[in-house]
């Protein structure tokens, strides 16, 4: 800070060319128009003109590396601190945690084109901050450099199926790279991401499309499967039933067969007849029963050789056909 006390004015010649009289002009303090002071003198080292104190505050999650004329001094914690201007100044470190985004373009062994996106989390050790100011100059594009060396030298051993599934594989590999390469220089890797692996537009096409086709065929099995097993089932229910309907018939046979053994038996007991005088009065009866049946349907229709000797015929026949069976077993 420099602050004019006077101002003195020592004329050598006059206008017409003889020299004027050495008395000094003199222009006081007082003389200026009043004009309010921002900052106070500040005189010293014997001459008219001062050096401040300049207040910096040091936000947190910051440090400050204090430099005198260039050179480092030490590092200061957030705060506030006062510097000598115009000698000392102070060079700002972020410690917070910080994000980069890295895209690498490569191939697969099966000569795929992919884009890898992958990103980075990291910060500035507290503890070596004076590497990560004054050994290294862009950090992140050192990063970047390091990530695409670790990509494009592993993903090409792999297949374009065989990069999706080793994704954890390569994210192991690549922290583990960029922490080894930036560790000297004071930064600390938090995590890394593979947050996108795309391939060609028409690859990726032509996967979704073999995805599809491949999805259709399991489809198509199963809905064969699914048929095959309504088909199996569907006849193991029919068999089921044509054999419980034949166990009815049956069962409904015999009640029949028991029950003439028992109608046969009681004629005979009370009426005397004999069995075979019984059973011709049976299908007599059964046959007047069918057609008194047919008539009060009257849904269908039957013609029967009828006349005055139809019961008789009828008869005969039975009886004949009873009668040829001993013959037949014979």
């Amino acid at each position: 800070l420099l602050r004019i006390t006077d101002l003195r004015i020592v004329p050598v010649f006059t206008m017409d060319g003889t020299q004027g009289e050495n008395k000094p002009l003199v222009m006081n303090r007082s003389d200026e128009p009043d004009v309010e002071e921002d900052v106070p003198s500040i005189e010293g080292f014997g001459a008219k003109m001062g050096f401040g104190c300049c207040p910096f505050c040091l936000p947190q999650g910051f440090a400050g590396l204090l430099e005198n004329n260039g050179q480092y001094v030490k590092t200061l914690t957030p705060g506030c601190v006062c510097l000598c201007c115009p000698f000392e100044n102070v060079k700002v470190i972020d410690l917070r945690m910080q994000s980069i985004e890295c895209v690498s373009d490569t191939k697969t062994s099966d000569n795929v084109t992919v884009q890898v996106r992958t990103s980075i989390q990291f910060q500035v050790n507290p503890s070596k901050v004076t590497l990560a100011a004054y050994t290294i100059q862009n950090a992140q594009q050192t990063m970047n450099a390091l990530v695409d060396d670790i990509v494009r030298s592993e993903l090409p051993k792999l297949t374009l199926d065989m990069a999706y599934e080793s994704k954890q594989i390569m994210v192991a590999e690549i922290k583990a790279a960029v922490q080894r390469g930036m560790t000297k220089y004071g930064y600390d890797i938090i995590s890394v991401l593979i947050t996108d692996l795309r391939p060609d537009m028409k690859v990726l096409s032509a996967m979704n499309e073999i995805n599809s086709a491949r999805r259709l065929r399991e489809a198509a099995i199963e809905r064969a499967e699914a048929e095959k097993v309504l088909a199996v089932k569907a006849g193991e229910a029919d068999a089921e039933s044509k054999y419980l309907s034949g166990v009815g018939v049956s069962r409904m046979r015999a009640a029949i067969t028991d029950g003439f053994n028992d109608s046969i038996k009681k004629m005979g007991q009370d009426n005397g007849l004999s069995p075979q005088e019984v059973v011709n009065m049976m299908l007599v009866t059964q046959y007047l029963d069918c057609l008194k049946d047919f008539a009060v349907s009257g849904k269908s229709s039957v013609i029967v050789p009828h006349g005055l000797g139809a019961t008789a015929e009828m008869q005969s026949a039975v009886r004949n056909g009873m009668l040829q069976i001993p013959k037949m077993e014979g």
